[in-house]
């Protein structure tokens, strides 16, 4: 039995939780997958599946084999891109996810433009404001707003993004205009996907629990609302650059300003960069340092 004979098997077995499933995936017969699993667990000395007639699934051993296995085959999967891609020619399908009103407005045009310039590269994009898990989805990349959690996963920063806290004109000369961080309790507040805001304090972030009675998940409409006159909002500076700077809407509380985020692209640490990753992310880098809502600055 060779060392690698049996872990594409037991893996798919594992995955599938079946060993017909995983025979019809592996495209051989299911005595065979049975065969090769039997002899893996021969070799190991060890229960790799609890086995029934439904269904099997994995025993501790199981479990950490699993584990090894998978970056065993990502690191072949690995060692067959860097070859594939020596020529460095952007082709082939490039799957990607980004939050909605941003990847319309910013991402999906540029990305556009790159397809142009390299018409061999396909792209899938899915366009949410939940956060995929692209390691188990199969993701090449992901642009993500605010501040990263997931230690899984490679960061590069694209552009800055600045949290404002905002109102109307018209809110401010009805209701006044906050002058600490506690005022913005006595103030309607237009609530979006959170009714936590992130403010500094001390040079420390603080988060604070605000409320209001007006919500919707999404920025565009707390713009609306806002520019309307219905109350304070909080929005990145994508949303609201242009009308502070025409007036119609006017920052608050400059001095507690949460400390600046980012716009990153983010890939899988284990994953393989290729030429067309690598290259769309220099690309949307450079594109969106050239957008005017990068280089303006708000007034305060």
């Amino acid at each position: 039995m060779s060392r690698w004979e049996g872990v594409d098997a037991f893996v798919a077995v594992a995955e599938a939780g079946h060993f017909a499933a995983a025979a019809e995936r592996l495209g051989v017969s299911t005595s065979h997958v049975s065969r090769v699993v039997a002899r893996l667990e021969e070799r190991l000395q060890t229960r790799l599946f609890y086995r029934s007639t439904r269904r099997v699934s994995l025993t501790e051993s199981g479990h950490t084999f699993l584990q090894h296995c998978r970056r065993l085959q990502d690191g072949f999967d690995e060692a067959l891109h860097a070859v594939q891609d020596l020529g460095g020619t952007p082709k082939g399908l490039l799957r990607m996810t980004c939050a909605l009103t941003y990847g319309e407005r910013f991402i999906v045009p540029l990305v556009n433009d790159f397809i142009e310039r390299y018409p061999q590269v396909k792209v899938d994009i899915e366009l949410t404001n939940r956060t995929l898990d692209i390691v188990q989805e199969g993701f090449d990349l992901a642009v993500r707003l605010g501040r990263l959690a997931d230690s899984r996963l490679v960061a590069t920063r694209l552009a800055p993004r600045r949290m404002y806290l905002c109102a109307a004109p018209s809110y401010l000369e009805r209701r006044g205009a906050p002058q600490r961080l506690e005022d913005i309790a006595d103030h309607d507040c237009l609530l979006g996907t959170s009714d936590n805001w992130v403010f500094q304090a001390g040079g420390e972030a603080l988060t604070m629990k605000v409320r209001g009675n007006w919500r919707c998940n999404s920025g565009e409409a707390v713009l609306d609302a806002a520019l309307r006159g219905f109350g304070l909002c909080q929005l990145p500076d994508y949303y609201v650059l242009s009308h502070l700077q025409d007036g119609r809407l006017r920052a608050l509380l400059p001095e507690n300003q949460p400390p600046h985020t980012a716009v990153w692209a983010v890939f899988p640490q284990q994953r393989h960069l290729s030429p067309k990753v690598r290259l769309l992310v220099d690309y949307l880098r450079d594109a969106l340092a050239m957008r005017p809502e990068y280089r303006a600055s708000a007034p305060g």
